[in-house]
């Protein structure tokens, strides 16, 4: 057939065209379904990146034939410990920030008949004598009918609240689903892992994998300096609160741990403890909290987290830092972990663009 319209033509560019279809068809599968399921990608990344954390713990109670239900049991353990690693410091928390609401709700009622008494030191600061004058017409007669205690009684703390517990609902829920994920991940571990590495493989050859491998080292990194150094700088920092004799010192370190783990957010909770003994008096208790926060910063923020982060990375301090506040200003939390990641992608890139 000469004449036939399919004559002259390459049988090679049909099969390209179907590959083009092929891989067009998949992209929008996958698009798809990112889409349905896009309001929990949050909890999945966070599965994933303490599955990646944990993965060194997981080979080591799990051998390579292992039973199915030995898989479960060491799943559900580690979930377990995670789980309980986050919940039990919320519950402490939240526990005493209830106890010290009825002694709120006392002293609102005080300063309400008898006014905010003035702090001794006002008048030993810069212009004592106005801001006195003006604490005595403003804030020390009794406070009863005031805009800021008829906002107290209004519908703003009710419309507060309701949102405070509506955000409170959709994190106990995300957070839920997070460890359901973890547990899958961690259950089925060395075969996701090996079916991960295969794809990798297959897609982008030996160095794909080999960067792929380098993301999850640089995300256990950033992980390990993130968390260790916070709770290394709440233990430090909240012995200068137990030596300042400041009240719920204990809690208060847990505060500044977590606090620690995110980055310059320590000097905010060891700041306002030194701020509160400040205004009670005691100034030396203060100066000691604020002498030791600062140095316990300064060495954790500047030499331990970004020589944990980086020696395992080999990332410089810089994109240490810009990997991090970059991460977290674009995808939130779990980007303190995404962006070092994403810094090591760059980093490799361009050791092989150079070679």
């Amino acid at each position: 057939m000469p004449n036939s319209p399919l004559a002259g033509k390459d049988p090679s560019d049909g099969k390209r065209n179907q590959r083009i279809a092929t891989l067009a068809l998949y992209a929008v599968l996958f698009a798809l379904a990112l889409w349905i399921i896009r309001s929990f990608i949050p909890s999945i990344v966070w599965a994933l990146v303490i599955a990646i954390v944990l993965w060194p713990l997981l080979q080591r109670l799990s051998p390579p034939r292992r039973s199915a239900t030995r898989a479960n049991a060491v799943a559900l353990l580690l979930t377990t410990v995670v789980g309980l690693f986050v919940v039990l410091p919320v519950v402490l928390i939240f526990s005493q920030v209830l106890h010290e609401a009825h002694q709120l709700i006392h002293w609102i009622k005080d300063i309400e008949q008898n006014g905010l008494p003035m702090p001794g030191f006002v008048d030993q600061l810069p212009y004592g004598g106005q801001i006195a004058q003006w604490w005595q017409a403003n804030l020390a007669r009794p406070l009863e009918g005031s805009p800021a205690i008829e906002a107290l009684r209004g519908g703003h703390v009710a419309t507060a609240g309701r949102h405070f517990g509506s955000v409170a609902l959709h994190g106990v829920a995300h957070f839920g689903f997070m460890l359901l994920t973890l547990f899958v991940l961690l259950r089925s571990g060395p075969k996701l892992a090996e079916q991960a590495l295969k794809a990798v493989r297959r897609v982008f050859g030996a160095d794909g994998t080999h960067l792929a491998m380098r993301m999850a080292a640089a995300v256990r990194a950033t992980v390990t300096g993130l968390v260790v150094v916070g709770l290394g700088e709440g233990v430090l920092i909240g012995v200068s609160y137990f030596a300042a004799s400041l009240p719920h010192a204990a809690e208060l370190g847990l505060v500044t741990a977590i606090a620690a783990m995110l980055p310059f957010c320590a000097p905010i909770a060891f700041g306002a403890a030194a701020l509160w003994l400040f205004v009670h008096g005691q100034t030396i208790g203060a100066i000691g909290v604020l002498a030791t926060g600062s140095v316990v910063v300064f060495v954790a923020e500047h030499f331990v987290r970004p020589g944990l982060i980086g020696s395992t990375t080999r990332l410089p301090f810089l994109l240490v830092l810009f990997g991090i506040l970059g991460g977290a200003e674009t995808f939130g939390l779990v980007g303190l972990f995404i962006g070092p990641a994403l810094m090591t992608v760059l980093t490799l890139l361009w050791r092989e663009a150079l070679r």
